[in-house]
C-alpha cells in the first residue's frame, strides 16, 4: 500500500471511531466511557501482554493489526456500521516482548498504582488523579518510578511541598517501583477476577 493510501485508509479507521463516539444513542452507557474501558491485549500465541483502552483495541481491530477474540456485550453504532465492542483481542503477528520496564508516563504510573491514591487508598477516575512527587521537585525530587506516585487532589494539596517525615498522619500505601512484566501481569490477573471472558486467558 502507497504511503497517500495508507494515509487515507488510517483517517478513515479515525472517523469510524470519531463517529461511534458521538453516535451513543443506542448504547446504555455513554460512548466516551465506553471507550476507555480496559481491553486485554494477547499475543499471536494468546498469551496475555498487555491492557489497552477499547479507543486503541477497535484502532488495532481495524487497521487489522488484531482480531477480537471476545466480545464486550456492548455496540456502537456509526453511520450504517454496527461495531461491538472487544473485550479481548489477539494480535494477528507475534510481537517479541523484551523484559524491562514500561516506559515512564502518567498513564502508566496510574496503571501501575491501580488508579488508586497512594495516600487516602481512594480508587479515582484517571481524570480525578495527578501525580505526586513523594520527595518534592523542589527538595530534590526526581521523576522516576520510585518517586512518583498516583495522587488525588485533595491529598495533592494537602501534602504539599513536604516531606513524609513531616507530615504525622499521612503515609504511602506501598512503596513505588518500576511497572515491570510481573506487575503488569498481576495488574491483568486482578482486573481479570470477574470477567470470565478474560479468566480463560490470565488463569491456567
Amino acid at each position: 500500500m502507497s504511503l497517500g493510501k495508507a494515509m487515507i485508509h488510517a483517517r478513515k479507521q479515525k472517523s469510524i471511531v470519531k463517529a461511534a463516539i458521538h453516535a451513543g444513542d443506542h448504547a446504555h452507557v455513554h460512548p466516551h466511557h465506553i471507550l476507555q474501558m480496559p481491553v486485554l491485549v494477547l499475543n499471536a500465541s494468546y498469551e496475555p501482554i498487555n491492557i489497552c483502552g477499547a479507543r486503541r483495541a477497535l484502532v488495532l481491530v481495524l487497521k487489522g493489526i488484531a482480531r477480537t477474540e471476545e466480545e464486550h456485550g456492548l455496540v456502537l453504532h456509526a453511520q450504517r456500521s454496527r461495531i461491538p465492542m472487544p473485550s479481548v483481542i489477539r494480535l494477528l503477528e507475534y510481537r517479541r516482548i523484551p523484559h524491562q520496564t514500561r516506559a515512564l508516563s502518567r498513564k502508566n504510573i496510574l496503571l501501575r498504582d491501580r488508579n488508586t491514591c497512594q495516600y487516602c487508598g481512594i480508587l479515582f477516575s484517571p481524570g480525578e488523579l495527578t501525580l505526586d512527587h513523594v520527595v518534592p521537585r523542589s527538595r530534590g525530587g526526581n521523576s522516576t518510578w520510585e518517586n512518583l506516585v498516583a495522587c488525588c487532589h485533595a491529598c495533592n494539596r494537602r501534602k504539599g511541598n513536604r516531606m513524609m517525615s513531616e507530615i504525622e498522619d499521612m503515609m504511602l500505601l506501598r512503596e513505588p517501583r518500576p511497572f515491570s512484566l510481573h506487575t503488569s501481569r498481576q495488574i491483568m490477573r486482578m482486573l481479570g477476577r470477574g470477567d470470565d471472558r478474560w479468566r480463560k486467558y490470565l488463569f491456567y
